[in-house]
């Protein structure tokens, strides 16, 4: 039998704050303990080699503690980077890219290989197993083309707007998924649907991951983004959200531009079925873990 340390011989204040940090995670990992989390990857976090490397590390020892780990993965700036090395113009309407037919091929060859096979890639390198899809893979994400309407500002008379082959989830089939999830690995899902007519649709990668959160009714939605969060006018983060605050905080300006459809997705998703979204910062090193495990949290929570 070891002997029991004396006071000479305590260990160093390191290693006990190491393990006071995992007694503060262990609540936390029983708590979430076979439920299941979607996260949407994104943002510049994605073009940084370190915080990949972080971000899969945190992903890895999720699933080895017991959670369901779902990822989905953004990529305009490597499409736009792509457009502009083949020579394709392209443009953008209310934030989404218009996709005519070369367009959509060109972004569901960046999504589908090279980026999605990098963080498969990443993934593995941390110790873990996983897996990339698209929406294709075993008819897992039905598209229907996205609708938008803009005025026009001479006669204020709403239009159509065609952003050609961009869409958006209608259907959801969670079964490659959970062959996935059982067999121990990790899906990795690029933002691609198809069409009832066979036809490729590029989704918005928080849009894809909402839908996918809904469908599984996952415990929680993370967004990562180049933000730390929801901040009120003071540039003060906000942790707790609900619609209802959200609706107040549109209204009065506080909530603005890209953080708009990012809360429109937390809440869509949260009203269908999903427990909880987080919009958090995805620069922070191990952002999630801190969300997770942390009684701080790091980001906005959105709940009912």
């Amino acid at each position: 039998m070891r002997p029991r340390m004396t006071s000479k011989h305590d260990p160093h204040p390191a290693l006990l704050a190491k393990a006071e940090t995992l007694t503060e995670a262990l609540p936390y990992m029983q708590r979430y303990a076979g439920k299941t989390f979607v996260v949407k990857y994104g943002g510049h976090a994605m073009g940084d080699p370190e915080a990949a490397r972080d971000f899969a590390e945190d992903v890895v020892l999720m699933k080895a503690v017991g959670i369901n780990v779902i990822v989905v993965h953004g990529g305009g700036p490597q499409i736009g980077a792509m457009l502009k090395k083949l020579g394709v113009e392209s443009s953008f309407i209310d934030g989404l890219r218009v996709t005519d037919a070369e367009t959509a091929k060109v972004a569901e060859m960046v999504l589908s290989g090279a980026i999605n096979k990098e963080l498969v890639n990443w993934i593995a390198q941390a110790g873990g197993r996983a897996v990339g899809i698209s929406g294709k893979d075993g008819g897992f994400v039905t598209a229907t083309k996205v609708r938008r309407t803009r005025k026009d500002p001479e006669s204020n008379i709403e239009q159509a707007v065609d952003l050609g082959y961009v869409g958006e989830p209608s259907h959801v089939d969670r079964t490659i998924l959970d062959t996935i999830s059982a067999a121990g690995m990790i899906p990795v899902i690029a933002p691609i649907g198809v069409g009832a007519g066979g036809e490729t649709y590029n989704i918005n990668a928080d849009t894809m991951a909402g839908a996918v959160a809904a469908a599984l009714g996952a415990s929680r939605l993370f967004l990562l983004t180049d933000v730390p969060g929801v901040l009120d006018k003071a540039g003060e983060l906000m942790t707790d959200l609900d619609p209802a605050r959200i609706a107040a905080l549109q209204g009065d300006g506080t909530i603005s531009g890209g953080m708009i459809p990012k809360l429109e997705t937390c809440v869509t998703a949260i009203e269908g079925g999903v427990d909880a979204a987080v919009i958090l910062d995805g620069r922070v090193p191990h952002a999630m873990l801190l969300e997770i495990f942390t009684r701080q949290g790091a980001g906005t929570l959105v709940r009912r």
